[in-house]
């Protein structure tokens, strides 16, 4: 199963772009035997000033055809690691080809395409920035990959 995390805005060079790229080669490399993976990052920005509907539709065409959408959103369900472990290798076991996360601007994600994904994501109740967003997604997908292939890097 490929994934894509496709998120607004472009990581520069610090700490957050470091934290995503070591997470994203961690995944990669752990995913690859479980049938998951590779991970690739799409990264849009609306230079026209259109706002959530502009965003939403770079993310959409970002996204692979027929993906699996799963928008993060602080209204979404929030899950143990374990659980998120078990939702990607269960989608991957049904056949999905492609899983698609969707991380929006500042402004958050269009209320039509929130409701348009197959599944909403939470970290908390609390809103964190998107940037921080990205590298805790991409730290969970890690994590996930290491659950499922018994490695003792999640530790509960």
């Amino acid at each position: 199963m490929r994934l894509h995390l496709c998120a607004v805005g472009r990581l520069r060079p610090g700490p957050e772009r470091s934290l995503v790229d070591d997470y994203l080669q961690r995944f990669n490399r752990t995913g690859r035997a479980l049938g998951l993976g590779p991970l690739s990052e799409h990264e849009v920005e609306d230079r026209r000033g259109g706002g959530m509907a502009a965003e939403a539709a770079l993310l959409q065409r970002a996204c692979p055809t027929g993906a699996r959408r799963v928008v993060l959103d602080e209204r979404g369900a929030v899950m143990t690691s374990p659980e998120f472990a078990a939702l990607l290798a269960r989608w991957r076991d049904d056949g999905c080809a492609d899983l698609a996360f969707f991380i929006g601007g500042a402004d958050g994600l269009e209320p039509e395409l929130r409701a348009g994904a197959d599944q909403a994501l939470s970290f908390g109740a609390m809103v964190w920035p998107h940037m921080l967003v990205r590298v805790m997604l991409a730290e969970q997908l890690y994590r996930a990959a290491s659950i499922l292939a018994g490695s003792p890097y999640h530790r509960a």
